[in-house]
């Protein structure tokens, strides 16, 4: 349901932010049915410098919103561990999966990883398999190339369900 009560369908954007390889997903969502628009990879070269790897990472989502038009965007947030470097890296790639949905005016929502595995599957603590699993019932003709892709179709899914709460939270 939109804000005004009435069914309307959603186009969400999924996104796993990495800076190696950042998945994307697309569902269409009116609040009781799924739909399985597209999802993918976005892989960046580790030969070359961060800066052309954003640069890459940008380009392709940039590329991809274009093509699918979403109207709400969702992104894994990230824990930090125990490697700083590694932690401020996956950070700026945060920034361009945040960056380029709002770019193109789309709401964009974070979820914690434990959100989206409750959400999908049940359990907070779901690994990859069960998440795969559950994506072959509820999106039958998703077949994500990658684990990054998986995710992300599971991120666009949490935030079919819980995206009432997050129009309601971005207005704080």
């Amino acid at each position: 349901m939109d804000q005004q009560g009435s069914n309307q369908t959603i186009r969400i954007l999924g996104i796993d932010p990495g800076l190696r390889r950042m998945g994307w997903g697309v569902i269409d969502f009116d609040g009781v049915r799924l739909s399985y628009v597209a999802g993918g990879t976005i892989v960046s070269d580790a030969k070359d410098s961060l800066a052309e790897r954003l640069a890459a990472l940008y380009k392709g989502l940039n590329a991809e919103i274009e093509r699918y038009a979403p109207d709400e965007a969702s992104v894994e947030q990230t824990f930090v561990n125990k490697d700083a470097k590694a932690t401020l890296k996956l950070g700026q790639a945060r920034g361009v999966a945040l960056l380029v949905p709002a770019l193109h005016g789309c709401l964009v929502a974070e979820y914690a990883p434990n959100m989206v595995k409750k959400t999908v599957t049940g359990s907070g603590h779901a690994d990859k398999r069960q998440i795969h699993a559950m994506l072959k019932i509820l999106l039958p003709k998703a077949a994500p190339d990658t684990d990054d892709a998986a995710d992300a179709l599971a991120i666009a899914i949490c935030h079919g369900h819980n995206r009432r709460a997050a129009r309601v939270l971005s207005a704080f």
